[in-house]
């Protein structure tokens, strides 16, 4: 398949409005199209409903994705290698450790009181530091962005140490748990408009900064001396990228836990679907990131209401499943 990119752009909208329609009417009881049309109706009693918990959380899958797609193709020109995801660098392995300690910490010091005080919002700010604590340690250990294998092998080595300390604070702390195993599922039923303005605020700051950086993922696909020979300062425009990369998926790491395969799959679709310079890679992976978790939203929520499926856990089969195809395919034609 090789579509024009106005094609896949119009594909991505009517999925991104579908997508869209689909969560404001998919709830715990089924499909109700009270909820769409509540939205304009305040004397409805699926009012609240569909303003306060299903448009919020709607918008907010979108956004999150869109991060994730972002920092999936940031993170595969930065690296050359397709296989590289946007929890590369330690941010997912930083936050849940971030999350762990601030609960422990609660229980230890605050029984009850602490985990009670932060709330939400207080939990998500820890999650945010402590995914960007973790690219930057990483970026410490690799003694900067000037070598991309140094920097690779340094986010493998913070991510395994980094969630070995988070399993010996659950050792001991096991009221931690719970907490740490809803942030490595992922999810998406806690998304409100606060957090929808934090996903939405960072995609708007990370997307333009990537757009703007994406000739150098150009010039590194020619390889390092290549992108060099082209007069380009490629250590401070990787530490460029990688501030791209930190922020969008920080927030969206933040705001929805650790939902696995999206970042990786999203520039896998979109380059199977047409051929593009990274400018436009960068941008459709963005949007491709989007439908993928909103759709992924949805289905977790319908296939076996009124209860619901982990998103991240979705996702993972989803995206694994797609992967082992792909690779199916392509031993096959070897």
């Amino acid at each position: 398949m090789n579509l024009s990119h106005r094609s896949l752009a119009w594909a991505l909208l009517l999925a991104t409005l579908a997508g869209g329609v689909a969560g404001l009417v998919a709830g715990s009881d089924g499909w109700s199209w009270r909820a769409l049309h509540a939205l304009v109706d305040p004397g409805s009693e699926w009012h609240l409903v569909a303003t306060e918990i299903r448009a919020p959380r709607t918008l907010g899958a979108w956004c999150a994705g869109a991060l994730l797609g972002l920092a999936g193709a940031i993170a595969q020109g930065l690296f050359r290698n397709p296989l590289a995801d946007p929890y590369l660098l330690g941010s997912a392995a930083g936050a849940s450790l971030a999350v762990v300690a601030v609960l422990a910490a609660g229980v230890a010091l605050w029984p009850g009181v602490l985990p009670a005080a932060l709330g939400g919002m207080g939990l998500v700010g820890a999650a945010f530091a402590g995914a960007l604590g973790g690219i930057l340690l990483t970026l410490l250990l690799a003694r900067g962005a000037s070598q991309t294998l140094r920097l690779l092998l340094a986010g493998v080595v913070v991510g395994v140490m980094l969630t070995a300390v988070a399993d010996l604070i659950v050792t001991t702390v096991p009221e931690a748990l719970r907490a740490r195993q809803s942030f490595m599922l992922g999810h998406t039923a806690l998304l409100g408009w606060d957090g929808v303005a934090w996903l939405a605020g960072g995609l708007l700051l990370a997307a333009p900064l990537a757009w703007r950086l994406a000739r150098t993922l150009d010039a590194l696909a020619l390889g390092e001396d290549g992108a060099r020979s082209l007069g380009l300062d490629l250590a401070r425009l990787r530490a460029a990228l990688i501030g791209a990369l930190a922020l969008a998926t920080g927030l969206a790491v933040s705001q929805t836990g650790l939902v696995a395969f999206v970042g990786l799959v999203a520039p896998h679709l979109v380059r199977r679907a047409t051929t593009a310079t990274h400018g436009y890679l960068l941008l459709a992976s963005a949007a491709m990131g989007g439908v993928l978790l909103l759709l992924a939203d949805v289905l977790a929520r319908s296939v076996i209401a009124p209860q619901e499926l982990p998103v991240g856990v979705l996702t993972a089969v989803l995206g694994g499943g797609y992967l082992l195809v792909l690779l199916h395919r392509r031993g096959g034609a070897a």
